[in-house]
Parts: C-alpha cells; sequence; structure tokens
C-alpha cells in the first residue's frame, strides 16, 4: 500500500508543471518557501491585478474563454523559461522565480475554471 501511495505522489508531481519545478529545484538545494518568498515584480503584479479585475467582470462564457488563453499562452511562455532556466543554464534561483509567477497564474486558471461552474449553475 505505502509503494503504490508514493508511485501516486510521485505521479501527481510528474504530472503538474509547478510541481514538478518545484522537486527539481529541492533536488538542487533551493530552498521553495514560496509561502514565504512572496515577492514579486511589480508589473507582474499590477498585471496579476488587471486580470483578476477582468475575471470579476467576466459575465459570459465567451469572456472567461478570452481570459483562459491569455493565461494559457502566459503559462506556455513560463514553462518554456523555466525549462531553460533549469536545463540549459542551471540557474535555479532564477528558475524559482518563475515558478512563483507559474503558482500566480495556476490559482487564477483555477478561479477561471470556478467561475465556468458558476455560470453553469
Amino acid at each position: 500500500m505505502q509503494m503504490t501511495t508514493q508511485v501516486n505522489e510521485a505521479h501527481r508531481v510528474l504530472k503538474s508543471p509547478v510541481q514538478r519545478a518545484r522537486y527539481i529545484l529541492e533536488l538542487n538545494g533551493v530552498d521553495v518557501g514560496f509561502e514565504t518568498d512572496t515577492a514579486m515584480p511589480a508589473d507582474f503584479l499590477t498585471e496579476q491585478m488587471e486580470l483578476r479585475e477582468a475575471l470579476e467582470g467576466a459575465r459570459d462564457a465567451e469572456a472567461l474563454g478570452v481570459l483562459e488563453r491569455k493565461i494559457f499562452e502566459d503559462k506556455q511562455v513560463l514553462e518554456t523559461q523555466i525549462a531553460r532556466r533549469i536545463d540549459a543554464a542551471r540557474d535555479f534561483r532564477g528558475a524559482a522565480e518563475l515558478v512563483r509567477k507559474l503558482m500566480f497564474l495556476d490559482r487564477l486558471d483555477d478561479e477561471i475554471n470556478a467561475a465556468y461552474e458558476e455560470l453553469d449553475s
């Protein structure tokens, strides 16, 4: 039973770009105290606030779809940058900042999915 639990946990980590990057960073000695290190660039935080305002103002599936596509594209860019920082540049500290950004986008993506569910109910 314990082995099955470990396999399931490994699958969960590998399936999620955020969790996979966190694991790789930990393996390379980067403290991933993302809960305590919340410093982010001001321009990124401004963009996040604008996206959240757009989400609050989204009244239909079309508006949510526009936001969802934007988040998807932003996440793809970040995932590519993270891979380059980790694999090519071996810049684990730089990758950690990008992972924090990806975590913001993941949360926003979850909120978009919740908004879709509210539209359906």
